[in-house]
């Protein structure tokens, strides 16, 4: 997730530096087994610090700071950046189950199309258009 401020166009870039939070590697949320909970993110908001100066802001495992110039010194200045080892790929042993792999695959599945359905019956104004 990216955080922008509005601020008026100008030559030289507004930023100096690009924050970054890595909440992907070695976390692992499903719909119903290990959902998403807003206590998942209080690390983040205690590195963020919302309200404060940014100059207070500090590293740590999760949360680093890239300076301008080293993300244009990026291949295409490609802004997926990780740093953090993810176990589930180093050992092979701290892979799910196949039989929990595929229970989530079916219910992000049945997820993403009560959400299709849902724009569907939106769009159209119409109920029943796609039968789940």
């Amino acid at each position: 997730m990216l955080f922008f401020e509005r601020k008026r166009a100008r030559e030289e870039p507004w930023t100096s530096k690009l924050w970054v939070y890595d909440f992907r590697t070695n976390q692992h949320f499903t719909l119903k087994q290990n959902p998403l909970r807003r206590e998942h993110l209080q690390e983040f908001v205690d590195c963020y610090l919302p309200g404060k100066d940014r100059a207070e802001r500090v590293e740590s495992e999760r949360f680093r700071a890239y300076d301008y110039d080293e993300l244009l010194s990026r291949d295409k200045v490609n802004l997926d950046i990780t740093w953090l080892k993810d176990a589930s790929l180093e050992d092979a042993d701290a892979l799910l189950p196949p039989e929990v792999l595929a229970q989530e695959i079916v219910e992000d599945l049945q997820a993403a199309l009560r959400e299709f359905a849902a724009i569907a019956e939106a769009l159209s104004g119409t109920r029943g258009v796609v039968p789940i």
